[in-house]
C-alpha cells in the first residue's frame, strides 16, 4: 500500500515525499482513512510505530479543506504528557505543513511564556501542548478553545500516569460538545477505557506493534550484581564494549543525576534528563546525544517517554522498572528499522520479582549471566535458571572506586 492510495492530498503527500517516506506504517494504513472519515478513534499503538504521522497528516488535511478564517482561530489541539514529546509532535506538523496555509505553534512549561503567548495571539490552526502550560494561558485569557475541531490525546497512558487526569477533564470541557477525538495510548488499560468512554463518541479502535520492532527481535541480558556495584559495571560495559550511543534507565531523578557523575568521571561523556532538569539543558542533553557529543543519556521513564533517537543500539536498565509494560516501553527504543538492537539490565537481588513479572509478561524466559569480577556477594540464585558465567568480560585492574558509593535514597521519583 502507498500513501496515495489512502486519500491524502497532494500538497499532504508533496511534504511525505520530501521527507522520504514511500510506504505507510501499519498503525499509519490503519488509522488514516478513519480520520479522513471524521470518525474519533481509540489507538493503540506505541513510539516507534509512526502514530505521529499517522494523526498528524490526515489531521492537517482535514483543517486544509475546512474554512480558511482570517483571524485564525484555534481548531486541532495535539496534548502530550511530557516538554520533548509536544516539540517532537510540533516539529512533525511543521514538516507535514510546509505546502498548507496552516499555522502552528507548541506551549509547554520550563520556559519562559512571553513567545508562547505572541505566538498564540497571531493566531494559530494547530496547537501542540502539556496540560499544566495550556490550563495557565487558558486561565490568563490568552486563547480560547471555542473552536477546537479535532481534540488528540497522544500519550494518553502517560498521561493518567503523570496524574494528569483532572487537567485533561477541565480542558475537555472547555471545547465544543462537537468535534473530533482522537486518543492514542501504548495500553488499553481500564483507566484509559474509562477515559475514552467518557469522551469518544463510537470510535473505532485500532491496534499496531512498533514497526520492525519486537521483543524478539531484540538481544536481552539480565547481569546480576550487587546493587552498590551498578555504576562500576556500566562504566565496565560502555568502555570494554566501545559502546558509543547508550540510553540508561533510572527509577529516580537523583538516582540519574548521580550515575551521569559517576560515568562522567570515569571519562565517558553523559547527561541527565528529568523533571527537574530546565527545559533548555534537556533539549542541550538530547541534541548532543543526537549529535555523538554526549555518549551516555541517562533518563527516567517520564523524560524518556516519547524521545525519537534512530537506530539506538543499547539500552540499560541501571533499575528496573516497578511495572513490567515499562520494560517493553525501555527496550523498545533500540532494535528499530531493522537495525540491531541491545538490552541489558542490571538486577540486584531484591529486584528478582520483577524479572518474573516481565517473564511473565514477555512469555520467554531472559538470558541470566554474571560478569567475573562482579559477582554478587551472597545473592542466592534462581532455582529455574542459574546465570551462567560470561567469560567474555576480563577482570578490570582496579574496583576501589565504587567501594564509596552511597546507596540510592528512597522516594523522588521521576
Amino acid at each position: 500500500m502507498s500513501f496515495e492510495s489512502l486519500g491524502l492530498s497532494v500538497s499532504v503527500l508533496h511534504a511525505v515525499n520530501k521527507k522520504g517516506y514511500t510506504t505507510p506504517s501499519p498503525i499509519q494504513e490503519k488509522v488514516i482513512p478513519f480520520i479522513l472519515e471524521r470518525k474519533d478513534v481509540l489507538a493503540s499503538a506505541q513510539t516507534g510505530t509512526g502514530k505521529t504521522a499517522g494523526f498528524t497528516l490526515p489531521l492537517l488535511q482535514i483543517l486544509s479543506e475546512g474554512k480558511q478564517m482570517r483571524r485564525r482561530p484555534l481548531r486541532a489541539l495535539i496534548l502530550t504528557p511530557t516538554r520533548e514529546l509536544a516539540a517532537q509532535v510540533f516539529a512533525n506538523v511543521k514538516e507535514y505543513s510546509e505546502f498548507l496555509n496552516i499555522e502552528s505553534t507548541v506551549i509547554f512549561g520550563g520556559v519562559n511564556q512571553n513567545p508562547q503567548v505572541t505566538a498564540l495571539r497571531n493566531g494559530v490552526d494547530v496547537l501542540v501542548a502539556t496540560p499544566g502550560r495550556l490550563l495557565d494561558l487558558l486561565n490568563q485569557k490568552v486563547l480560547s478553545l471555542n473552536s477546537v475541531e479535532i481534540l488528540v490525546l497522544d500519550e494518553a497512558d502517560r498521561m493518567l500516569d503523570m496524574g494528569f487526569l483532572r487537567d485533561i477533564k477541565k480542558i475537555l470541557n472547555l471545547m465544543p460538545a462537537k468535534r473530533q477525538n482522537l486518543l492514542f495510548s501504548a495500553t488499553f488499560s481500564k483507566e484509559i477505557k474509562e477515559l475514552a468512554n467518557g469522551f469518544l463518541q463510537n470510535p473505532v479502535t485500532v491496534e499496531a506493534t512498533p514497526e520492525n520492532t519486537t521483543v524478539e527481535k531484540i538481544i536481552q541480558k539480565v547481569f546480576h550484581v550487587d546493587k552498590g556495584r551498578k555504576p562500576a559495571l556500566v562504566v565496565k560495559l560502555i568502555s570494554e564494549g566501545d559502546w558509543q550511543q547508550v540510553l540508561v534507565f533510572t527509577r529516580t531523578k537523583h538516582g540519574a543525576n548521580r550515575l551521569s557523575e559517576k560515568l562522567e568521571k570515569s571519562g565517558i561523556t553523559s547527561a541527565a534528563i528529568h523533571g527537574n532538569k530546565s527545559q533548555n539543558a534537556r533539549t542541550k542533553a538530547l541534541d548532543g546525544f543526537k549529535k555523538g557529543t554526549v555518549r551516555v543519556l541517562v533518563a527516567t521513564d517520564i523524560a524518556a517517554r516519547g524521545l525519537d533517537i534512530p537506530l539506538l543500539p543499547h539500552v540499560i536498565n541501571f533499575e528496573l522498572p516497578n511495572v513490567a509494560e515499562d520494560y517493553v516501553h525501555r527496550i523498545g527504543r533500540t532494535g528499530r528499522a531493522g537495525a540491531s538492537g541491545e538490552a541489558v539490565s542490571l538486577v540486584s537481588h531484591d529486584e528478582m520479582d520483577l524479572v518474573r513479572g516481565i517473564e511473565k509478561l514477555l512469555k520467554q524466559s531472559l538470558p541470566q549471566e554474571v560478569i567475573e569480577g562482579f559477582e554478587p556477594g551472597n545473592n542466592p540464585q534462581p532455582a529455574s535458571e542459574k546465570p551462567k558465567s560470561n567469560n567474555h568480560f576480563r577482570k578490570p585492574k582496579s574496583q576501589g572506586g565504587n567501594r564509596n558509593f552511597r546507596r540510592k535514597p528512597k522516594g523522588n521519583r521521576a
